[in-house]
């Protein structure tokens, strides 16, 4: 599945279009960690390209995870099946 993966340790991996700086991974770790269940928030950024979301903590909802990265300005690489 391409746009997000979880392992049994409870990390999941989302792809984030459209973040360019340190501004943008601040926005999008302040609204994710705004959603209920993250221990841990971190985005490793490649400007301009696909950056990964990397939560740890109980499961998200996708929909969820969606909107809260919307909500800082940017877009979840949709999944693919």
């Amino acid at each position: 599945m391409i746009g997000q993966t979880e392992n049994d340790l409870g990390l999941s991996e989302y792809q984030v279009t459209g973040m360019t700086c340190a501004h943008c991974v601040a926005a999008v770790t302040k609204e994710v960690g705004k959603l209920a269940g993250p221990e841990n928030v971190a985005i490793t950024l490649v400007p301009g390209g696909t950056s990964v979301l990397t939560v740890t903590g109980a499961p998200l909802d996708r929909a969820a995870v969606a909107a809260a990265v919307d909500e800082a300005g940017y877009e979840l690489v949709a999944e693919s099946r």
